[in-house]
């Protein structure tokens, strides 16, 4: 049997939603949607506190449209609302529905809280009932939305320093790479590219670019992390020309720590022990120092050692891209969170086999995938959860409902159409 050959185009994944998403127990909707006074009551109070959940517009009035039944759920009716200035339609929903109606946000959330840790579709069918593809569309619709206007709702939070990698991938036998951005704990990005040279990377990581725009149209990020890949870093500069490029610092230091960690096992820990030091450097002018500091000492007892030498006369060769983090002091100089994140999607993809369909569809699992992975909550014996529920909580400082799967419904609210 031929195998398939993976489809190299791919449209438009993020698309507006004029669905306005609101929190309320089904019982209280059942009884507000047929009351027409009720109803404007609970919308109105909704735009006092949460006017993100709305279009702009909505301040200038709205009427009551029309309704709406669908045969799959017919007990559930949803009321559509009329905008005043812009002639616009949009359906108000309850939390407590998935989209197109396809089920009860209860019934759906613990199963679909199971593939955070790669639990195959096949047996969330075993144990919940349904079909694989019943779970597998559930997930994915989450890849439609605004990935940035989902996550963060204030765009005062909107972070100006960023991480971003590649997470090598297999597309049908294809090797393939997710462009990956991360800030403030969350995920913010993430778009597969076919290749790693600059137009490929561009265009992957220009979905981020496009997004946050659309959010923030005067938006510009101040610096971002990455490795040493070349291609990274030009695709970066051609989205956001003015952006400083720092690269990771611990990169360096693992190249290091795989040419001595086990041929100079005696010398090692004081390698480690000199690089870190510098890295601790307190200024600019004090981390240059201490570069001169270790070149020098490298060059006097690493001299026959080889490749380690030169590891260690390499990162010092880059110490004028290392001092840039001091002039941005909330910059990330190392790549340590973008890591915590991809080692999570690295077990989801173990678990999944990788993709073996189209490419459409593997772009909107791994984009549903960033998207709640910010809206997981955290283990309940991390320290952080002693504060926040999730990633999505930690930088936003508020939720919107008590249940991960819900505050993300709610936060979709008319996500890619603000």
């Amino acid at each position: 049997m031929p195998q398939r050959n993976c489809n190299r185009t791919k449209e438009k994944v993020s698309k507006p939603s004029k669905r306005i998403i609101l929190p309320i127990e089904m019982e209280a909707y059942q009884a507000v949607v047929k009351e027409p006074k009720l109803f404007r009551e609970w919308v109105d109070q909704h735009i006092a506190c949460w006017p993100e959940l709305f279009p702009s517009e909505i301040v200038q009035g709205y009427g009551l449209h029309s309704r709406y039944t669908s045969t799959k759920m017919p007990e559930i009716v949803l009321r559509r609302i009329e905008l005043k200035e812009t002639k616009d339609v949009y359906t108000v929903a309850p939390s407590g529905v998935m989209p197109y109606m396809t089920g009860y946000t209860d019934d759906v959330e613990k199963a679909l809280f199971l593939l955070r840790f790669g639990v195959p579709y096949w047996a969330l069918t075993y144990v919940f009932g349904k079909n694989d593809m019943y779970w597998f569309r559930q997930f994915c619709h989450f890849g439609r939305y605004n990935i940035v206007q989902t996550t963060v709702k204030d765009l005062k939070k909107l972070p100006k320093d960023l991480l971003a990698d590649e997470k090598h991938i297999y597309i049908n036998g294809e090797k393939a790479y997710i462009a990956t951005i991360v800030a403030k704990d969350c995920v913010l990005g993430a778009s597969i590219s076919l290749t790693a040279d600059e137009d490929g990377l561009t265009e992957a990581y220009g979905h981020f670019q496009e997004e946050i725009l659309h959010v923030d149209p005067d938006y510009e990020p101040e610096t971002v992390n990455v490795d040493g890949w070349a291609a990274t870093q030009k695709a970066w500069l051609n989205l956001f020309p003015f952006i400083t490029v720092i690269q990771c610092f611990l990169h360096a230091f693992l190249k290091i720590r795989n040419c001595c960690q086990k041929r100079l096992k005696h010398v090692y820990p004081e390698i480690a022990q000199r690089v870190w030091d510098t890295y601790s450097a307190v200024n600019a002018a004090a981390f240059l120092s201490q570069i001169v500091s270790l070149q020098k000492w490298a060059e006097e007892k690493l001299h026959d050692t080889g490749s380690a030498l030169q590891s260690v006369l390499k990162l010092c060769a880059k110490a004028d891209r290392f001092v840039l983090a001091f002039d941005y002091p909330n910059a990330y100089r190392t790549s340590n969170m973008i890591d915590r994140h991809m080692l999570p999607m690295d077990r989801w993809l173990f678990h999944m086999q990788s993709f073996h369909g189209h490419l459409l569809s593997a772009e909107k699992a791994v984009r549903a995938w960033s998207l709640s992975h910010s809206f997981w909550e955290y283990c309940p014996r991390a320290n952080i959860r002693k504060k926040f529920k999730s990633p999505a909580h930690n930088i936003n400082g508020f939720v919107y409902h008590d249940n991960w799967l819900h505050n993300l419904l709610i936060s979709t609210s008319i996500s890619g159409s603000k």
